[in-house]
């Protein structure tokens, strides 16, 4: 199914549909207070932008710089060039430990990677301990969202999950009882893991360092538990230099939640006495993204979430109607370049009303790559015949002014007079869920030059 016939599966559900519209838009009001509150906020967005400009042309010698200080360090680097190698990197480190459980913070990489389900199917409990992530995974779903993986759920659906998988009393949705509850069961997970795996939201090619970013700490209960930490991280992650990171952390959760910073910026530089660090640094397909002239920028993406939040295409579909790890409008234009048939409807499920560009931190020019993406696939993947058609003829009504002022005429004749089954006709998509406007007598153009004759 394509993105059209996923949406229609979750609009069903209307109450839960503008619920969860209101939630996003209440986190992108949340982000806009916290970003009129800093000044020089478009400032620190260009340097944000130069800085991932300049990683993403001079990568090579950043992630070599990157290694050798990591090494120094003393953190065992990998380079896996697909999702394939780093599953088994993983697998390998895990089977040397004589590992059996491992813990999980938040990785949209080993999400990519589809890392749980392959550990799993190798004998190794892995437990997600970000809470969303929590959530979605004993549900056997995937995240909804790269900042909010569980905003798809109701409390009191999470209520009935948890009375299943953990044994909870019912609560009616209690966020306070049920959060207090995953605690508990979580706890024991800490203290008994063998490796903890975590993301890396900057790598620092100075130092060979890295900076996770969570609200729970649950990245550092892992880490520092466990005798082996795995750290997972896109070749696009870097940041030059170590001052350049006070950019990056003003902009990511005021762009993603409206807080002034992370609860847990948490730095890893080395490994404590008697354990061991490893860090996977993976491709899987971002060299080839960035060989792409029009679509390279799409690399400098820091995964705060902000145009999902903002997107009214997203808010209203829900991001498992995306099929892509990363869903909303960033996942639109980074999926069709690793399967452009597969994902050939994401760049059309977009308005173009360019609100993802106004809010992206880094200033990704999200909606121009939609639209670059529709002329590809529009070129190179073969369109409905229908869908054909309709473009076809639209684009002769539109070159020729007379033509499409008694089309217009036509319409608006139809839609005041014609019998209201031929108007809400299986044609009429927009006509499905809402009544179309009111029609008045006359068009702008008429309206226009009745102004410029007075």
């Amino acid at each position: 199914m394509n993105h059209a016939q996923k949406a229609e599966i979750f609009n069903k559900n209307e109450a839960k549909v503008n619920w969860h519209d209101k939630a996003l838009w209440y986190v992108r009001e949340k982000r806009d207070n916290a970003a009129h509150g800093v000044k020089g906020w478009e400032q620190l967005r260009d340097l944000a932008s130069g800085v991932k400009a300049h990683v993403l042309s001079n990568l090579d010698e950043l992630l070599i710089e990157f290694e050798t200080n990591a090494q120094k360090n003393g953190i065992t680097v990998h380079w896996a060039s697909n999702a394939e190698e780093h599953n088994k990197i993983i697998n390998k480190i895990l089977t040397e430990k004589n590992a059996k459980k491992v813990v999980k913070s938040k990785s949209m990489l080993t999400e990519e990677c589809h890392l749980n389900p392959y550990l799993e199917s190798k004998g190794f409990e892995v437990v997600d301990t970000d809470l969303g992530e929590y959530i979605v995974q004993i549900a056997k779903e995937t995240p909804s969202h790269i900042v909010l993986p569980a905003i798809h759920k109701t409390k009191e659906e999470v209520d009935t999950l948890f009375q299943e998988h953990l044994g909870t009393k019912p609560s009616d949705g209690n966020p306070e009882y049920l959060t207090n509850e995953a605690r508990k069961h979580l706890r024991t997970k800490f203290l008994t893991a063998d490796v903890a795996i975590t993301g890396v939201n900057f790598a620092i090619a100075e130092t060979g360092g890295f900076v996770v970013c969570t609200n729970e700490g649950n990245a550092d209960m892992g880490a520092h538990l466990a005798k082996t930490h795995i750290a997972c991280m896109g070749i696009e992650k870097l940041i030059p230099k170590e001052a350049h990171l006070g950019i990056f952390l003003r902009l990511l959760a005021r762009s993603a939640t409206g807080q002034p910073i992370t609860t847990y910026s948490s730095h890893f530089n080395k490994p404590t006495e008697g354990s061991e660090m490893h860090i996977v640094i993976v491709d899987n397909g971002r060299t080839e993204q960035l060989s792409r002239e029009d679509f390279r920028s799409s690399l400098h993406c820091i995964r705060c979430g902000a145009c999902m939040n903002t997107c009214p295409i997203y808010r209203r579909s829900g991001g498992h109607s995306y099929d892509a790890t990363i869903p909303g409008p960033i996942g639109s234009i980074l999926s069709p370049g690793k399967d452009l048939t597969k994902h050939s409807s994401l760049p059309f499920a977009s308005t173009l009303c360019g609100s993802c560009s106004n809010v992206c931190p880094v200033k990704i020019n999200i909606h121009e790559q939609l639209y670059k993406w529709r002329q590809i696939i529009t070129k190179d993947v073969e369109q409905p015949v229908v869908k054909k058609t309709i473009l076809k003829m639209t684009g002769k009504v539109f070159s020729k002014p007379k033509f499409y002022g008694l089309a217009g005429r036509s319409v608006r004749f139809m839609l005041k007079y014609a019998p209201r089954f031929l108007v809400y006709s299986k044609l009429n998509a927009w006509g499905k869920a809402r009544e179309l406007p009111q029609i008045k007598n006359g068009n702008f153009d008429q309206w226009y030059k009745e102004k410029r004759s007075k």
